[in-house]
């Protein structure tokens, strides 16, 4: 008998007539003889009505009542499923992250989960019952309810998945599984039958959406084979797992790319010892995530130093940096917000020279310029006008054999 974690998002259960669809749907594989979990988000939309309905009570509530109220969406949902699946004559029980339970650290809208009690999950299991859970949330040690940050749900999934050894963990979403990059950009897109989990984490890391970058750490952590399908069509999704021989054949899975990127330049600051941890450190104290970092080559004592952060920190970053600049004796900040990250990723990059040469030749033939580049074993990363993003994607695409036929 095989135990499959189902995760449903909030288009999948966005109203009733889907709701009862899942039902349907997990009817179907229950009579089969599998042992169902069904993980399940706010139905579309309700989170954002929360959000709208606490912003109206207090303009900044506190992490520990947003916990409390956003984790009501999840509670509905399950509950109607189950009422769903009674009504098509299939045992089923409802559990929010509490009731699981699912205990969590105390960084309340960004927990993160340390155990999961699964005795519960399992009597239910073997007495023929399918089990529904609310997904991105759970409970800490002191019984205070605490949520897993946007998408958490996928993470509960594969948390369950991975506490209960079961034997796949399966991601419904509103695409039919993970493209070599976005069809809305590349027409040409195929979908991917098998990626790897490293792939898949520079995916996610690198502006992919399908999977949130959490639950695939768990997934590669702890082994847990995860599948992307879709609700609203049949397929086989695609399967991400552990790296395979037949794989070592593909140069490049696919092309990620991240709008949300600024860049901020600071010049004329001392080359001396311990400059980045002093333009840095303060960015940091802020709690601003820095991605790419160049510093160029000291000339006359002095130096230039480029990072990028995230847009919505943008103007911050740009505040902090002139207060670093003049306490540097810094030349001036130079600020740019019209940059995006273009990144190819590809486990075959490990034993396939000449990748980079070509990504850079291919960008060149098209006048695109490199701002700057970053590069790990499996991907290479550049930063270019926001302008020339569908252009560098789509010619990328191209010359490393990604399109369809």
């Amino acid at each position: 008998m095989a135990l499959y974690v189902y995760k449903f998002g909030g288009t999948s259960v966005g109203t009733p007539e889907r709701i009862k669809a899942v039902a349907a749907r997990i009817k179907t594989a229950h009579e089969a003889g599998d042992q169902i979990i069904v993980v399940v988000s706010a139905m579309s939309g309700e989170t954002n009505r929360l959000v709208g309905l606490a912003k109206e009570m207090q303009l900044q509530p506190t992490d520990r009542e947003m916990d409390v109220l956003l984790s009501t969406g999840e509670q509905v949902t399950i509950s109607l499923l189950s009422m769903a699946l009674h009504n098509l004559g299939c045992d089923a029980c409802s559990y929010t992250g509490a009731q699981v339970k699912i205990l969590t650290d105390s960084s309340h809208t960004k927990a993160r989960i340390r155990e999961i009690e699964d005795a519960r999950i399992r009597a239910d299991l073997d007495a023929g019952k399918v089990v529904v859970v609310a997904g991105f949330q759970g409970v800490d040690e002191l019984g205070n309810i605490t949520t897993l940050g946007r998408g958490g749900s996928d993470t509960t999934a594969v948390a369950l998945a991975a506490a209960l050894k079961a034997d796949e963990c399966l991601i419904y979403t509103d695409v039919d599984g993970v493209y070599t990059t976005d069809p809305r950009v590349v027409p040409k897109a195929r979908r991917l039958d098998k990626i790897t989990f490293e792939e898949m984490l520079e995916m996610a890391s690198l502006g992919s959406k399908v999977l949130q970058i959490r639950s695939v750490e768990f997934a590669g952590k702890y082994n847990v084979a995860l599948r992307v399908l879709s609700s609203f069509s049949e397929g086989n999704g695609t399967l991400i797992t552990y790296e395979e021989t037949e794989m070592e054949r593909a140069l490049i899975s696919g092309i990620a790319f991240n709008r949300d990127e600024a860049k901020l330049t600071l010049t004329g600051v001392p080359d001396l010892p311990g400059v980045a941890s002093k333009i840095l450190g303060p960015i940091a104290a802020e709690n601003i995530e820095v991605d790419m970092i160049v510093q160029n080559v000291g000339e006359r004592g002095t130096t230039d130093f480029t990072f990028t952060v995230n847009r919505n920190d943008f103007l911050r970053a740009k505040a902090i940096l002139e207060e670093v600049c003049a306490n540097l004796g810094g030349k001036q900040v130079s600020a740019d917000n019209s940059i995006v990250k273009v990144s190819i990723v590809g486990v075959g990059m490990r034993s396939h020279a000449g990748i980079a040469s070509t990504m850079f030749k291919v960008l060149a033939d098209e006048g695109i310029n490199i701002q700057m580049i970053s590069t790990s074993e499996i991907k290479i990363s550049v930063v270019i006008n926001e302008k020339y993003l569908e252009l560098a994607v789509r010619a990328l695409h191209t010359a490393f054999g990604l399109d369809k036929d």
